[in-house]
């Protein structure tokens, strides 16, 4: 229906309908340029908002292992330093023992006090086991026995063990007390010093083992990490240059809306003029 009407004026609701679109459209606009978002909520875009939340989980599953990767490296660091302290005891202790077996040169005395330097180092081995710790728990003692968390996932390709065997004197010495007082002394207790140097040299190389694969993994996880922030992103975060120009037209268009809804409100009064 097309003319001058007084009771329903058609084209001002028409410019109304479309004024009201354009500032919806503009709010919306000025929400996602202040919020740098484009996805705020699910009514902005349900099936990117779901894909958008999965994503944003696995790139905080991903931080986290990173860290707990950090923190297994750091466990196992700890471990390492502690063997190699050991390892050093227990070379010294076998300079002792191979000294104390040369019996055609060694007086009573001098194996004597061998044996007390060598029995301060088992001691000091005993210490060692048993001090040496991360965060509360024993690393060194034969109980270590860690999982660590290095995927976003609860799944067995995500998950590192990691088990460390007993580095006390007994576990590398054996039950049965050494003694350098006599040649037959020191000789079994080269051999079995000896035993021990490469007990420790295993236990450190598989511990060494471990920290490398967790490296490795570490390394993977960041990578993998900023692939999905950055799928997270082009996703989620507002495109500010597209946006940007969205919005100087929604603008233009607001204002040109305001001022046909203006001049289409004075058309009922052109009606009257045709009154006579």
């Amino acid at each position: 229906m097309s003319g001058l009407l007084i009771n329903y004026n058609a084209a001002a609701v028409a410019a109304y309908n479309n004024l009201d679109q354009t500032s919806a459209s503009l709010t919306k606009t000025v929400g996602q340029l202040s919020s740098g978002l484009q996805i705020q909520s699910a009514a902005d875009n349900p099936a990117g908002y779901v894909v958008g939340q999965s994503l944003q989980m696995e790139a905080n599953g991903y931080t986290q292992a990173i860290s707990n990767a950090q923190d297994a490296v750091s466990v196992l660091q700890t471990a390492q330093g502690a063997l190699g302290q050991e390892a050093t005891i227990l070379q010294t202790m076998n300079t002792l023992a191979t000294q104390a077996a040369n019996g055609g040169s060694q007086s009573a005395s001098s194996q004597a006090a061998a044996q007390a330097e060598f029995a301060s180092l088992t001691s000091q081995l005993d210490q060692i086991a048993s001090s040496t710790n991360y965060g509360g728990t024993a690393l060194l003692n034969g109980s270590y026995a860690g999982t660590f968390q290095v995927g976003p996932y609860n799944q067995t390709v995500d998950q590192i063990s990691v088990a460390i065997s007993s580095a006390s004197s007994a576990s590398l010495l054996g039950s049965t007390a050494l003694s350098l007082n006599t040649t037959t002394g020191a000789q079994a207790a080269m051999s079995a010093v000896q035993a021990a140097i490469g007990t420790v040299a295993t236990i450190a190389a598989s511990v060494g083992a471990s920290q490398n694969e967790i490296t490795a993994v570490s390394a993977n996880l960041t990578t993998a990490q900023q692939n999905i922030q950055s799928a997270h992103a082009n996703l989620v975060d507002v495109n500010v240059a597209q946006m940007t120009s969205q919005f100087t037209s929604q603008q233009i268009l607001e204002q040109a809306g305001v001022s046909i809804l203006a001049q289409a409100s004075q058309l009922p009064s052109l009606a009257q003029k045709l009154l006579p």
